[in-house]
């Protein structure tokens, strides 16, 4: 699959009076795409899409209506924080009461179904005015991730659509009233962890997504997310943040490389980055660590 994009949703954001301040497009995701933007009122009606579609209001209360087909029609004065869900492969029909900023994410039957970790396909309900906590804060912090672009963030980002859809498949299947139980996960054979540090360690400089990093260890994104985690008590991000500043630490330690290189060589955008994190994980700075070694 390529990247996701406008063509892989419903049309709301190709609407000829919406702008977008910020998208995903250019950053390489292939499991979702986010989009933020102003929205004016309006009425309008959309054919399906591949796609499931979770709206965000940053704004509000405003009021939403929306067609369920067959002369129900359902209305809700929806506050700042409420969400709205349109599954895929389904038409929608929805006016927007008032003037609305808004974050729009997408992702494919795909992502949803291999975060449920089941064979049965999963159909997410339509929801209007919901309110989900982690999922707000998942699509706040994709948007994070938007804004404040640097290559190293694409295992993150991965990370965050992973739950973001497990979220989704656990909360908000159509016709669910009660949560499975969660069950233990599995953690990485030997084989398999190996397998990844040393793609890992090969690939320090480059940004690795969560797609290559699973491949490695034969499985498929969600179940690796999960097994990793079992196996190192940290997601597959922030494990290899770790290595990046531990190998960052070695060179500035005993090389003579300048400051600015190293940071490239291990991963960080420029020095600057590289600053930042070390003040962030070890207290300390690039130049610090050179003059103490």
């Amino acid at each position: 699959m390529g990247e996701l994009g406008p063509a892989d949703t419903n049309g709301i954001l190709s609407l000829p009076w919406i702008h977008p301040e910020r998208t995903s497009a250019g950053l390489g995701w292939d499991r979702i795409y986010l989009s933020k933007q102003h929205e004016r009122p309006y009425r309008a009606e959309f054919g399906p899409a591949r796609t499931h579609q979770l709206i965000l209001h940053l704004a509000g209360p405003v009021t939403v209506r929306r067609d369920l087909g067959s002369a129900a029609v359902r209305s809700r004065r929806i506050p700042a924080g409420g969400l709205f869900l349109q599954p895929s492969h389904r038409e929608l029909s929805v006016e927007l009461g008032g003037e609305l900023e808004t974050l729009h994410v997408y992702l494919p039957d795909s992502a949803v179904q291999e975060a449920a970790g089941s064979d049965a396909p999963i159909h997410l309900s339509d929801e209007l005015g919901i309110v989900d906590p982690l999922l707000e804060q998942l699509v706040l912090a994709l948007d994070g991730v938007v804004r404040d672009w640097e290559p190293g963030a694409r295992a993150y980002a991965d990370q965050l659509g992973t739950l973001l859809a497990a979220q989704l498949a656990r909360k908000h299947r159509a016709g669910r009233a009660v949560l499975d139980e969660p069950r233990p996960a599995t953690a990485l054979t030997d084989r398999q962890f190996d397998s990844v540090r040393e793609l890992m360690s090969e690939r320090l400089a480059e940004p690795l997504g969560l797609t290559e990093l699973a491949a490695a260890a034969g499985l498929s994104v969600s179940r690796f997310a999960r097994r990793f985690k079992a196996r190192t008590g940290l997601p597959p991000h922030r494990y290899l943040l770790r290595l990046r500043v531990e190998q960052a630490a070695l060179l500035l330690r005993t090389g003579t490389e300048p400051i600015a290189e190293i940071a490239v060589r291990c991963g960080f955008s420029h020095q600057e980055h590289l600053t930042r994190v070390l003040r962030a994980q070890l207290g300390t700075t690039p130049a610090a660590l050179r003059r103490d070694a």
